[in-house]
C-alpha cells in the first residue's frame, strides 16, 4: 500500500501543502508537521520544500522572511489569491474524481457480489 499511496499523493501533494497554508502561513518544517499530524506520515521534508520552491515559482504564495532563534531567518509561505483561485480549483477537481472514483468502486463491488 505505501507505494500506491506514495504515487497517489505525488499528483495531490501541492494541493494539499496550499490547503494547509490555508488554513495558517507556515514555515517549511511546520507544514511538514502539520501534514505528518494529519496522518500524512511518510512525507519527507525534502518533497515539502521542493513544492514550496514550486509552489512560489508558480506566484501561489507570499514569502517573508522572519528572524529565527536558531539560524537564518525561516522563509514562512502564506497562500495570496492566485494561490486561493488555484486550490478553490484543486477541490473541484478533486470532488469530481473522488466521486467519481466512489462511483467505480461500489460499482465494481456490487459486481463482484453480483457474480459470486
Amino acid at each position: 500500500m505505501a507505494r500506491q499511496m506514495t504515487e497517489m499523493l505525488k499528483g495531490t501533494l501541492e494541493g494539499i501543502i496550499l490547503a494547509t497554508l490555508a488554513v495558517e502561513p507556515a514555515y517549511g518544517y511546520e507544514i511538514t508537521a502539520r501534514l505528518r499530524a494529519e496522518g500524512f506520515s511518510d512525507i519527507v521534508e525534502g518533497t515539502v520544500y521542493a513544492l514550496l520552491v514550486r509552489v512560489e515559482q508558480r506566484g501561489f504564495v507570499n514569502v517573508e522572511k522572519v528572524p529565527s532563534e536558531k539560524g537564518p531567518p525561516r522563509k514562512v509561505y502564506s497562500l495570496n489569491a492566485s494561490g486561493a483561485e488555484y486550490l478553490d480549483e484543486f477541490w473541484t477537481t478533486w470532488a469530481f474524481l473522488s466521486g467519481r472514483i466512489e462511483q467505480l468502486r461500489r460499482h465494481s463491488t456490487d459486481t463482484n457480489k453480483e457474480g459470486k
